[in-house]
This record gives structure tokens, C-alpha cells and sequence, in this order.
């Protein structure tokens, strides 16, 4: 028997990196596994290895989160995990330096799409009885890190946004939690430390000591957190990094 036999997860941001690792994790463990990403191909991709539900959504479109969980409940009859990974860092410039546009689409994709999933995720979750919310959060958001205000500030806010949840879905035995993976190699940190290293800036991935993960690496702490307890923990950072925040 899969540790997650007979539930139904979703997950944001699943085409690649540690969404697909993640939903690749989870099917693996018994789990009925709903993916979402922006891009067909790269979704597709990742359902074709597990055998779940495709499903191309925007999280920063609040109509579109809404068809995802209706199209997941038409398909499983209903949602107990949800992992809340899709964002990324859209703007590595200083404050002073940089645009407003790309500053404002970073809060966009990791505060805000995160709230509307998490948000349409509740009415489901209830009609469980139980169920996860696990959102993917970042170093940055509990520390700051020069140049990356946008990513820092969203990242922060979704911290807090956890806790509060948390603090208001405890007693229909929802859990939610923050999993914090640390620097991970994907396409998306492609190039950035070649950049900060010619700039003489330092990044998570040119600090001496820290730990410098695969996706597959962040695989066990996600299945962790969705195979706690209903009356497990709450409110709660997990954290994969070496290092304080």
C-alpha cells in the first residue's frame, strides 16, 4: 500500500522542476495526482509518467483556479492535498534600479495566484472533512536578500497568509504548512548565479556551506507534510536549507 492511497492531489506548477518531482512523488505513493502548469506540453509531459489529470491553468487568473478545482472535482470526485508551488523570481533588479511591471508580476504570481489557490481550495477540502494545504515558500521570505524585493516581499506575505489560514481552517481539520526547499537547480534558476558571480553578487547557490538540491531532493519533505495526521501540525516552515531562515 502507497502511503497516499485513495487521496486526491493537486498541485500548481507541475510541468517541471519540484511540482513535477512532487506529482511524480505522490502518484508514485497511491495518489490520485490533478497537475497544473501554464504550458500544455510540459504538463502533459508530467501526466504521461503518472497517469493523472492535466490541467493548463494560470494561477494569477481567478477564473481559471476556479475551472481547475471544478474540473478536478468532476474527474476525482473531490480534493484532500493541494500543494500551492507555482512562482518564481521575475525581477532580479535592486528596487532603485529596476521596472515596476516585473516587480508587481513576481507579488502577482507568488502572493496572489498562491491565494486564489489556496482560497478555492477550501470549499473542496471541507466537503472532506480534512485535508493539506502545502505551500512552497523560500528563504528569502523569511530573511530578504538584496536585489530581489519583489521575490522577497511576495514570499514573505505567503508566509504570513500560511500562518493565518492556518490559524482559520484548524478546526475542520485542515492543515497548512510551508515547506521552504532551500536553492534548487531548475530551468528557472538557469544562469542566475553565472549572472550574480560576474556581478560579484552572491546568491543562495554561491554561499560556502549551503546545500544545492535536485527537485527529486524536496520530494520526501513534501510527502511528509501530506502524510501527517488531520490533528498534525500547522502553521508551521519546514525548511531543507543548512542554514537559520
Amino acid at each position: 500500500m502507497g502511503r497516499l492511497d485513495g487521496k486526491v492531489a493537486l498541485i500548481t506548477g507541475a510541468g517541471r522542476g519540484i511540482g513535477a518531482a512532487i506529482a511524480r512523488a505522490y502518484a508514485a505513493e497511491g495518489a490520485s495526482v490533478v497537475c497544473a502548469a501554464r504550458s500544455k506540453d510540459e504538463v502533459d509531459r508530467t501526466v504521461a509518467d503518472i497517469s493523472g489529470l492535466a490541467v493548463v491553468c494560470d494561477v494569477t487568473d481567478h477564473e481559471a483556479v476556479k475551472a481547475m478545482y471544478a474540473e478536478t472535482a468532476a474527474k476525482f470526485g473531490g480534493l484532500d492535498i493541494v500543494v500551492a508551488n507555482a512562482g518564481g523570481n521575475l525581477d532580479r533588479s535592486r528596487v532603485d534600479e529596476g521596472g515596476a511591471e516585473g516587480w508587481v508580476a513576481t507579488i502577482e504570481l507568488n502572493l496572489i495566484g498562491a491565494y486564489y489557490t489556496m482560497k478555492e481550495a477550501v470549499p473542496f477540502l471541507k466537503q472532506r472533512g480534512a485535508g493539506k494545504i502545502i505551500t512552497v515558500g523560500s528563504g528569502i521570505g523569511h530573511r530578504g536578500a538584496a536585489g530581489n524585493s519583489s521575490y522577497a516581499a511576495a514570499k514573505a506575505g505567503l508566509w504570513m497568509l500560511t500562518r493565518v489560514l492556518a490559524q482559520e481552517l484548524v478546526e475542520f481539520n485542515i492543515s497548512v504548512n510551508e515547506l521552504i526547499p532551500g536553492p534548487v537547480r531548475t530551468q528557472l534558476t538557469q544562469g542566475v548565479e553565472e549572472r550574480a558571480d560576474k556581478k560579484g553578487h552572491k546568491t543562495p547557490f554561491l554561499t560556502s556551506g549551503e546545500w544545492v538540491k535536485q527537485p527529486e531532493d524536496v520530494v520526501e519533505l513534501a510527502l511528509f507534510l501530506a502524510c501527517q495526521p488531520d490533528i498534525g501540525p500547522t502553521a508551521q516552515s519546514f525548511s531543507l536549507m543548512r542554514r537559520d531562515g
